[in-house]
């Protein structure tokens, strides 16, 4: 499971979130072509070992440019092992606050935005600029999917003044599993 240069490629996910709207969202990434959780056999099962995590939140109103000085919204993002919530927009999605939090073992990444002019920004708190990071993997130790999705899944808190593409790169690699191990994500990895 070393993090291994001819072994790591990149995958990517995006989703636009709406301006004006509140509510969650969702964008879901297909990784069934890199796992097999059945060994079956000699052969070993397979996982999708996920080493970093880069997040990115765009303008999408204009041609990509950071957010406006002028951004008042907030919002909560999160990459989901197994959620299978499928692609929605802005307010169609469902989430709670329990998806975001370190207790959730499907969680393997957060990132939290607050625009230059939120209530938070302004309450005189330092506030980094995006992505604010609480969890992430490493090279040293990787989050192992089992299952054949991961979503992004996102959580707008106050009304973002402009549309925005939120997207998400993986440094990743296939890995071969031992049956024991396999066994303890599946478990962990229920939803």
């Amino acid at each position: 499971m070393a993090y291994d240069l001819k072994n790591v490629f990149y995958l990517d996910a995006s989703t636009e979130i709406t301006k004006a709207t509140a509510g969650a969202g969702s964008a879901q990434l297909d990784l069934s072509a890199y796992i097999d959780p059945i060994a079956r056999g000699r052969t070993k099962g397979t996982g999708l070992a996920i080493y970093k995590v880069h997040w990115s939140m765009v303008d999408a109103d204009n041609a990509g440019k950071p957010w406006d000085d002028a951004e008042s919204g907030t919002m909560q993002a999160g990459l989901i092992a197994g959620l299978g919530a499928g692609d929605t927009a802005t307010g169609a999605g469902a989430a709670s606050s329990a998806a975001f939090e370190l207790s959730n073992n499907l969680l393997i990444s957060t990132a939290s935005f607050f625009g230059p002019k939120s209530q938070i920004a302004n309450a005189n708190t330092p506030v980094s600029a995006f992505p604010n990071t609480t969890v992430d993997p490493s090279e040293k130790v990787p989050y192992v999917i089992v299952r054949d999705n991961c979503c992004i899944l996102y959580m707008v808190g106050e009304n973002l003044i402009d549309d925005y593409t939120l997207s998400v790169r993986l440094e990743c690699a296939q890995i071969t599993l031992d049956q024991a191990t396999l066994n303890q994500l599946l478990r962990t990895q229920t939803v």
